[in-house]
């Protein structure tokens, strides 16, 4: 049964987080019994979260993303396709619940920045890349020389931006690709390279839409640079220290306003564009269902024990580094290369990506095989945020070398690993990561004494990804041409 086989890979994936807190916390990083208490039921609640939801997301939004793209390109109106994309991408984007705790992190930094229009501004840069993810699809055009074009413009837009605000703009990028986002996204350009016979041509997509939230905060910092309104409280944990209790009202609140939009969509392509039978029709609104209660169940989990530990974990490891140093310091690192392995593996976007890899590639690309090259880049990432959050060097010393070497890497790589590599960046930093791994660094800077913001996380572990897949792409390169 597809349930059981959903609530297995959850198990693998999840289970190995929480019995590294726990061994920490009862041994050499003792927490509070209350909160280790939380902790237990929340990540159970988060299993089965995540389980209920990706088997919601296999029978609703992954169907009705390619359903849709497929249908567009049937009518072939290039402009009905691009509006509908923006449409899209901005509807979805602003609905995603990543996009609401990272606006709410960045108001917590700069008081003067709208929360609200935040989220608006990342809309509309996601909008706008969708649309000219998609028309690539349609012309046909390289994804290596579109990703490059596109991040030959950011990076020089980001000599202009405010260095405060050069991570913020890249984990952006990486907050938007949520559990709602990616499904839909994928699907959909899925959907549109099926009807071109060409479904390979599908991957880029999300990693060409992730780099349209980064230019637009880079452009909106500029702006409101010049106009004086930059004017930040310094660095600060944007997660409060206290094992505060989230109400599951607020979490069922935070979901609908997730759901609802993408749902409402649904309803106007089933009656302008799908016209699905009663049975297809039913079997949708069936996986909605599961995707609303998979996501209550799996945030009310992260917020209500789950990131709660990774944060007093971290501050009490950070404590010891800053007491000690030494031994302490290489646990630190060790433990968060551990956690980034494991927690990739955990994110439902994650799952979603690997699972149209191996059925897009005709099972030649094994989604072990991605999971493994994912939980090493990502791995590696959390290492070095940890580094970062201790010691406070700037962020462009590692993120401007790193997609330099994405890019040298991209010469050589198939085209479509370099189109899984960038999707692969977005999928990467999603919920767990902004949440469990977030609060863990934080955790780890405010105990070390460190003087790093919180920002810059996401945008490293969004960045691993292009290196790893593209080497695996390499690899599977020279390993198809030695068997020719």
């Amino acid at each position: 049964m597809n349930v059981l086989n959903k609530l297995k890979e959850t198990l693998i994936s999840v289970l190995p987080i929480v019995l590294i807190v726990l061994i920490l916390g009862v041994t050499v990083v003792p927490l509070e019994k209350e909160l280790l208490l939380r902790f237990i039921p929340s990540s159970l609640l988060l299993i089965a979260g995540l389980t209920v939801f990706l088997l919601g997301a296999d029978i609703a939004i992954q169907p009705m993303g390619e359903r849709t793209g497929a249908e567009l390109t049937k009518k072939r109106k290039l402009w009905l396709i691009l509006l509908t994309a923006f449409l899209i991408g901005f509807i979805v984007t602003v609905a995603e619940p990543d996009i609401q705790v990272f606006a709410n992190q960045v108001q917590n930094i700069y008081p003067s920045i709208n929360k609200l229009f935040v989220s608006l501004v990342i809309g509309l840069g996601v909008g706008f890349f969708l649309m000219a993810g998609l028309l690539r699809s349609v012309l046909n055009l390289s994804v290596k020389v579109v990703l490059f074009i596109a991040y030959l413009i950011l990076f020089f837009v980001s000599i202009f931006t405010p260095d405060s605000f050069f991570a913020v703009a890249f984990d952006s990028g990486g907050a938007t690709t949520g559990p709602m986002t990616v499904p839909f996204i994928m699907a959909l350009g899925i959907g549109v390279s099926n009807v071109r016979s060409d479904n390979k041509n599908s991957f880029g997509l999300t990693g060409i839409a992730s780099v349209g939230p980064v230019l637009a905060i880079m452009l909106y910092s500029i702006f409101m640079n010049k106009a004086g309104l930059l004017n930040s409280l310094g660095a600060s944990d944007v997660i409060s220290t206290n094992s505060s209790f989230t109400a599951l009202s607020v979490i069922l609140k935070e979901v609908i306003i997730s759901i609802s939009p993408v749902f409402v969509l649904f309803i106007i392509f089933q009656l302008t564009l799908l016209k699905l039978t009663k049975r297809q029709l039913f079997k949708i609104i069936i996986g909605f269902a599961y995707c609303f209660t998979g996501l209550t169940l799996f945030l009310f989990g992260v917020n209500n024990g789950f990131m709660q530990a990774g944060l007093a974990l971290g501050k009490k490891l950070g404590e010891l580094v800053n007491v000690n140093g030494g031994a302490w310091y290489i646990l630190l690192l060790i433990t968060g290369l551990v956690f980034g392995a494991i927690i990739v593996c955990a994110e439902p976007a994650v799952w979603c990506l690997s699972e149209q890899v191996e059925q897009v590639s005709g099972g030649t690309i094994r989604r072990k095989m991605l999971l493994i090259f994912l939980a090493g880049g990502t791995s590696l990432a959390i290492g070095l945020s940890l580094w970062r959050a201790v010691s406070g060097f700037n962020l462009k010393y590692i993120l401007i070398p790193g997609y330099l070497i994405a890019f040298i890497l991209m010469i050589f790589s198939p085209d479509m690993f370099s189109g899984i590599a960038f999707d692969s960046g977005g999928v990467a930093s999603g919920p767990l990561t902004s949440t469990f791994v977030l609060s863990f660094t934080i955790g780890a800077s405010s105990g070390a004494a460190g003087n790093s913001d919180s920002f810059g996380v996401i945008a490293l572990v969004a960045m691993m990804p292009l290196i790893a897949v593209q080497l695996m792409g390499i690899i599977y390169k020279f390993k198809t041409r030695g068997t020719r």
